[in-house]
């Protein structure tokens, strides 16, 4: 099976020489996190958390979905209908939301803003707020927790993007990757670099390749569709609530194939790529 989608596209060729690579085997799986399998627990008086990736090693996890070395957290959260969360103030951290499902609110100093499918938010640090469910279905939410370096100047406001208003970026980024940009370093991150959104046409894959410096933390989920993630010698199948981290080991070449005919896949995407200079 594997051989057919790989002479389907043309890369067996290509990708031989990449497949010789450090992380192979069982050890691909450490990067996989999903939040179908967490634990849930109660943070903020009524919001359900659940881990999708949580702090580790690297370069050699001892759990599965243990490799965050930069990002606090990366967690799946939903809010019942008619709920809301105690009032909040991120201090030394902040985050960042990105909503898949249901409708609410968010308030922080004074602005309240709507929250639907396809909105983004970053929540600074040191400004009070709070999350609302205004529907009836569960509002459900991807979070980012990065932590603000000492020194560091966050936002005085909250700032929302609508990803669905997002003019187009590029469509060639690695080939075939639709990218639409929600937050950069100018917009008041202060560990990340980039928050994205990147979509696939049918039957396109990205350039499988590797990252030539080994403090990148690279985190892909998808939110649409099905895809095959094209990791160091294997194939694996990506499902909507699956996150994949890039293997920081300058070695492990990724890529992502839309293998449906019909059917564009849809990714949240984040990441820092260097440490950077901090805001003042």
């Amino acid at each position: 099976m594997i051989r057919k989608i790989l002479a389907s596209f043309g890369l067996c060729a290509l990708l031989a020489p990449l497949a010789a690579a450090q992380i192979t085997g069982d050890q691909i799986s450490y990067y996989f996190g999903d939040w179908h399998n967490a634990t849930p627990r109660t943070i903020r008086g009524s919001l359900v958390e659940r881990d999708i990736l949580t702090r580790g090693d690297a370069i050699h996890p001892k759990e599965k979905g243990a490799v965050l070395r930069y990002v606090n957290s990366y967690t799946y959260a939903t809010l019942a209908p008619n709920a809301s969360t105690t009032p909040t103030r991120l201090d030394g951290q902040q985050e960042i939301y990105f909503v898949e499902s249901g409708r609410g609110t968010v308030t922080a100093g004074g602005q309240t803003a709507e929250l639907f499918r396809n909105i983004a938010v970053l929540m600074p640090a040191n400004l009070e707020f709070t999350l609302k469910n205004t529907g009836d279905q569960p509002l459900a939410m991807y979070v980012v927790n990065e932590p603000t370096p000492p020194g560091f100047r966050p936002n005085a406001n909250m700032l929302v993007r609508d990803e669905n208003k997002i003019p187009i970026l590029t469509t060639t980024s690695l080939w075939s990757e639709i990218v639409k940009p929600l937050f950069a370093t100018e917009d008041g991150l202060g560990t990340l670099e980039s928050v994205l959104t990147v979509t696939f046409d049918p039957l396109t894959i990205s350039k499988p390749h590797v990252v030539d410096h080994t403090d990148i933390e690279e985190v892909w989920t998808q939110l649409d569709g099905t895809s095959i993630a094209f990791v160091s010698n294997a194939l694996s199948k990506q499902t909507p609530g699956m996150a994949f981290y890039h293997v920081p080991d300058n070695l492990t070449p990724h890529a992502t194939i839309n293998q449906n005919p019909d059917s564009q896949v849809k990714f949240f995407y984040f990441a820092q790529y260097h440490a950077h200079e901090d805001r003042k």
